[in-house]
């Protein structure tokens, strides 16, 4: 065992805190031992026969595990799959990736959702290609000082690519601990997600970081589910408070769900005599930034659709528009607001397309349209465009 005065003084200090948050961690949760055994015992060897096959899981690199990790927050496995597999086509070093337009990016992305994280990965793609000659660092600290990538995203490309002893704590892990220990507290909490670090810092079986994290998590994916865990074939039942209680579901605590703001959009599909289509890509800085979109906004107080959308292509592109025919409305629900969006077919009056409130424009023919990279709100009204049984003219 590694004495405490042996260290530097940062260190020490870190070791002191540790060793003091494990002891006071025991006395709360009087099977830590009993599970940290089953944890190897049990846990390990059951991921090793159970694991499901996913194209990240071979040929394992530090890229590899980057862009999994980053594609798997809020993904199903199941719909990140043929995303990671598109991706490793079209850049399948981090070179490629580097060399890359924000755009093509984009496009690759298109439909996962939380654009930021395409735009950070490429940024850092580019700041490992310039900082650390090509090479993904390997030091947690370098690490974390890329774009997009936090403690979580660092703890598990440490584990995964180089087997650092770095414990992960994603939602299925969340789940997994706070059952394993009866964990009844507000898990969106800062002080309550600490405590489940240390716990899982405590589990964490030293020199195999990589399966230990894995196995977590497939366990938390495959068996220790939301609504109905399948307990019978838990590796770890036997050590988990959570089932000892009766009810294991009822961990991690449910506060009620936040009631999600709605707002209401206007968008113009902005037509001219060549049956061409006028599009206009978000600014960086934006929700959605580098997108491309059908031009509209928020609806105010008091205004209609129809001058919902003249007033706000006024101001994002310098046109005065006459709305025509209605064409779709397209809902859809955001991690923090749902929207309902109108789109009306319009003329330009007076005035030529200026990049006031975006980043560019383009008239482009609807073949062209998906050449582009698009929120999922907008691609349906592209398939409302090319569902119509006539061309634009």
């Amino acid at each position: 065992m590694i004495s405490a005065k042996t260290l530097d003084p940062a260190r020490r200090v870190w070791k002191i805190a540790s060793l003091a948050a494990e002891c006071a961690m025991g006395e709360r949760y009087d099977n830590v031992d009993e599970v940290a055994e089953a944890v190897r015992n049990r846990l390990l060897p059951w991921f090793a026969v159970h694991q499901r096959q996913m194209p990240w899981r071979t040929r394992r690199t530090p890229y590899r595990v980057w862009i999994s990790e980053l594609m798997l927050q809020q993904t199903r496995v199941d719909q990140a799959t043929p995303y990671f597999n598109r991706f490793m086509r079209r850049f399948p070093t981090l070179k490629a990736l580097a060399g890359a337009s924000q755009e093509e990016v984009l496009k690759l992305w298109e439909g996962l959702g939380y654009y930021s994280r395409a735009r950070n990965l490429h940024k850092a793609a580019q700041i490992i290609a310039a900082d650390f000659k090509g090479r993904f660092p390997r030091d947690p600290a370098a690490i974390r000082s890329l774009p997009g990538i936090g403690d979580y995203t660092a703890a598990a490309i440490g584990s995964l690519a180089y087997n650092l002893d770095m414990a992960v704590v994603d939602g299925n892990v969340v789940r997994v601990l706070s059952r394993l220990f009866a964990f009844a507290g507000d898990t969106r909490l800062q002080a309550s997600r600490a405590e489940l670090q240390q716990m899982a810092d405590r589990l964490l079986v030293q020199g195999q970081a990589g399966n230990y994290n894995e196995a977590m998590m497939e366990l938390g994916a495959t068996l220790c589910l939301p609504r109905k865990p399948r307990c019978d074939d838990c590796p770890l039942v036997e050590t988990c408070s959570g089932f000892r209680s009766g009810d294991p579901a009822r961990f991690p605590a449910k506060p009620p769900p936040k009631k999600l703001p709605h707002i209401v959009v206007g968008a113009g599909v902005v037509t001219n005599r060549k049956g061409e289509v006028l599009i206009a890509q978000r600014r960086d800085q934006d929700m959605l930034g580098g997108l491309w979109e059908f031009p509209g906004g928020k609806q105010e107080p008091g205004e209609t659709i129809r001058e919902c959308i003249v007033r706000e292509l006024k101001e994002e592109l310098g046109i005065v528009v006459e709305t025509g025919e209605f064409l779709a409305t397209v809902r859809h629900t955001y991690s923090h607001f749902s929207m309902e969006m109108h789109t009306y077919f319009a003329r330009i009056r007076s005035g030529r397309p200026r990049s006031l409130h975006c980043k560019d424009y383009r008239w482009i023919c609807i073949a062209q349209l998906r050449d582009f990279p698009y929120s999922k709100a907008d691609l349906k009204i592209i398939e409302a465009l090319e569902s119509l049984p006539r061309p634009l003219r």
